[in-house]
């Protein structure tokens, strides 16, 4: 199993209203591409110097291949829409994660 991370800061100004559609819209179009089995938002405690808030939202993945297969057939469509409503109010970096065990 593998988690893809996403890392995101958003500015104040629009940060509930990103965070209303992250909740309502992006992480249920994520899950619906199929490539996910599930997710999770977590807002990460530490003050940033850039101000704003900062989110992680991990989507676990079976296996890298269907991850490779959601960059090539969803990630620019999904990604697009963030940048279309929010251009310019966050930014975001993106981690692969493997799972080693859990307990």
């Amino acid at each position: 199993m593998f988690i893809y991370n996403v890392t995101t800061n958003i500015e104040e100004s629009v940060h509930e209203e990103w965070l209303q559609w992250m909740k309502d819209t992006h992480i249920p179009e994520m899950l619906a591409t199929g490539k996910f089995t599930q997710a999770k938002m977590c807002k990460v405690l530490v003050e940033e110097e850039l101000g704003g808030f900062t989110y992680s939202v991990q989507f676990t993945v079976p296996d890298q291949e269907t991850l490779q297969e959601y960059y090539i057939e969803d990630a620019n469509e999904l990604r697009q829409k963030a940048m279309e409503l929010f251009a310019g109010k966050f930014v975001s970096f993106r981690t692969e994660l493997e799972i080693i065990s859990e307990h």
